[in-house]
């Protein structure tokens, strides 16, 4: 089979400068790069006009998949329009291709008709904003106990209801789809994949939290591989982007080594 389209998030090496960033995806054979806009001192939280990253990201010949995260998306209010209105002319302006959108994750907004009914009006909100700059609305369910939206069928029947099909795709997250339990995938509906392992069979599903987040390797028990494969045989095509959390993977001294090795074992067992 070809090799797969992996793609790599700003949090798999948060201490990298953008430039260095860039080089690293590219010295993996990547093209595809998520920037962050919750890394102190790194790009947009560092003041770096869009422009400019625009700039640094075709220099290297990467292009900006995603921006993550509009944070709380789905408790819509004036902050969060304010918000959403700088994140999405962001991407625009340094050619990112889409905004993560992260949904309210502290225990509130979980009761049935409000969390729905909270969804649809964010995303009704959110639609010609999205649409005047030409950006994706990437919906990422979570599957922490405590968080609003834990559905993808949830997500994309929103997404449907408010007739968002043209604007919103939804992240399938293999940490979050084995912590939600939901063995519903929506392959036609999917714009992004994150990837993550937990090799730590200590800690209860319940437990699992984004310090738990590893690369993914034989002692992965999210069976990632499983995953892929099921998403790649239902049709999915897009990318499958690296975003670990742990320390341990923050502070590799050689994370190159440790990503081919990754992406080699991900690759053999499909």
């Amino acid at each position: 089979m070809a090799a797969l389209p992996f793609a790599l998030n700003h949090m798999t090496t948060p201490a990298l400068p953008l430039d260095a960033y860039f080089a690293l995806a590219r010295s993996l054979g990547m093209t595809s790069v998520e920037i962050r806009n919750d890394l102190p001192g790194n790009a947009i939280l560092d003041g770096a006009p869009a422009a400019d990253v625009a700039a640094l990201a075709g220099r290297h010949g990467v292009t900006i998949i995603s921006i993550n995260a509009l944070q709380r998306f789905n408790e819509w209010n004036e902050t969060r329009a304010a918000e959403a209105d700088h994140l999405i002319s962001y991407a625009k302006d340094c050619g990112a291709k889409a905004l993560v959108l992260v949904p309210v994750n502290d225990g509130s907004g979980q009761a049935d008709g409000e969390r729905q009914s909270n969804l649809k009006q964010a995303l009704s909100a959110l639609k010609p904003m999205l649409d005047a700059a030409g950006v994706i609305g990437l919906v990422e369910p979570l599957g922490f106990e405590i968080c609003s939206l834990r559905s993808k069928t949830e997500a994309v029947d929103a997404i449907r209801a408010i007739g968002g099909e043209g604007t919103f795709r939804i992240v399938h997250d293999t940490f979050h789809h084995h912590l939600a339990d939901e063995p519903a995938i929506h392959p036609d509906m999917t714009g992004l994949v994150h990837i993550s392992g937990v090799t730590d069979r200590n800690v209860a599903i319940a437990d699992l939290r984004d310090s738990h987040r590893v690369l993914v390797d034989q002692n992965d028990t999210l069976d990632n591989v499983g995953q892929i494969r099921r998403l790649l045989a239902a049709g999915y095509a897009g990318p499958f982007s690296f975003e670990p959390f742990a320390d341990e993977v923050h502070g590799l001294v050689d994370p190159v080594t440790a990503l081919k090795a990754s992406m080699a074992y991900m690759e053999a067992g499909l």
